[in-house]
């Protein structure tokens, strides 16, 4: 959207501090437009260079690792909090030698990520389908990322989740909630039928996001029995997702650890809300290697076939 614009109208928007009208623009994308704009390295990006950015190649048995993903499963567009259209977040998959990803836009409770309300979800699907028959053999694969609500329900119809080729469920609210509480709501998000993929799990942030103050403070850990959860993973066939965000890099990896030795599968994924994003799987790749998580194990290693024999769908 912003490339469609010219100099002047850009120029326009930003004297005027107008960008943020645009659809899918936040505040952060605003301000890293007009740092860009100006020929600047934006600061947010900048940061996260310097933290995360891989400046030597992947070492041997990461880029083994990474070699063996076939897809990604959790991915976001421009129908909810992502920035790109459906259409640019496959072509970019694609370019990275992926044979699918799952599209996984929000739930509606999330609103303020523009969660996709049942009707929009629906018109979603008609979309995915009339894009698969042009990438073909390429695959987008039907998702969501859902909320777990605070009875550990999960933030859609039971029909259109039973339609869906994955479904990745995570918390998003009461994050500061007692252990006993915030465990029993994962544990029926874990037993529900439809939960594939247990979503960046502690919801903490290594890197904090800006706030309305100008602070930026990391959140920490939600508290929870680690070990009562990933078991009922396992019992569920439930995967536990290995996210891949440098401000998220979740779950932990002494958790990530014990998920092992419990007998998890996993997803490795980007939790990408734009194209470039995509190519974040290595820092997944990275933390599994060095915690000793089998890539048999690890469902995106899997062809789209086997995968949805999988999730039963």
């Amino acid at each position: 959207m912003v490339d469609a614009l010219g100099d002047d109208q850009l120029d326009l928007k930003n004297r005027t501090n107008t960008l943020k009208d645009l659809k899918g623009v936040g505040p952060k994308t605003a301000a890293v437009i007009v740092e860009a704009h100006k020929g600047q390295v934006p600061e947010y990006l900048a940061k996260l260079e310097a933290s995360y950015a891989e400046l030597v190649p992947l070492a041997d048995d990461v880029a083994e690792f990474r070699a063996r993903l076939r897809g990604d499963l959790h991915v976001h567009s421009d129908w909810s909090d992502g920035g790109s259209p459906i259409r640019e977040m496959a072509e970019a998959a694609m370019a990275l030698g992926h044979e699918y990803m799952a599209l996984t836009d929000h739930s509606p409770r999330l609103t303020v990520a523009n969660g996709l309300s049942p009707e929009r979800l629906e018109k979603q699907l008609d979309v995915v389908a009339a894009l698969n028959e042009e990438l073909a053999p390429f695959r987008i694969l039907t998702g969501i990322e859902c909320d777990i609500n605070v009875d550990g329900g999960l933030d859609q119809t039971d029909e259109l989740l039973g339609r869906l080729d994955v479904v990745v469920a995570s918390v998003h609210s009461e994050l500061r909630a007692d252990s006993k509480a915030m465990t029993a709501r994962m544990l029926a998000a874990v037993a529900n039928p439809h939960t594939d993929v247990l979503g960046h799990c502690t919801g903490r942030l290594v890197i904090g996001r800006t706030q309305r103050n100008g602070t930026q403070r990391p959140r920490p850990e939600s508290q929870f029995d680690a070990d009562a959860v990933f078991r009922a993973c396992v019992e569920h066939g439930t995967a536990v997702e290995i996210n891949s965000r440098p401000e998220r890099l979740d779950p932990p990896k002494r958790l990530l650890s014990m998920a092992v030795e419990l007998g998890c599968e996993f997803a490795v994924d980007t939790d990408a809300h734009a194209p470039g994003q995509l190519d974040w799987q290595s820092n997944g790749c990275e933390r599994a290697v060095e915690t000793g998580v089998p890539p048999e194990r690890v469902i995106n290693t899997r062809t789209a076939e086997e995968l949805l024999a999988w999730t039963g769908r």
